[in-house]
């Protein structure tokens, strides 16, 4: 689970960099949405990498309390 949300998250940040040299653009446009959308996906998915390696443990931690 934390390879895809990784992943995910990787993906948010190269959009945020593919966009960043087009904010004059995407500003005279209206679109400038777009590049705050892929930062705060990028935000959002350093939070779900984090949750995700916790919710991991937590399984591990009670399959290996199981007898």
């Amino acid at each position: 689970m934390v390879a895809t949300v990784a992943g995910g998250t990787a993906i948010w940040f190269v959009l945020f960099l593919v966009q960043l040299p087009f904010y004059g653009w995407l500003d005279d446009n209206g679109h400038v949405w777009w590049l705050w959308t892929c930062l705060f996906g990028t935000a959002l998915g350093l939070f779900g990498i984090w949750y995700a390696k916790g919710w991991e443990a937590a399984v591990r931690r009670k399959a290996a309390s199981r007898p």
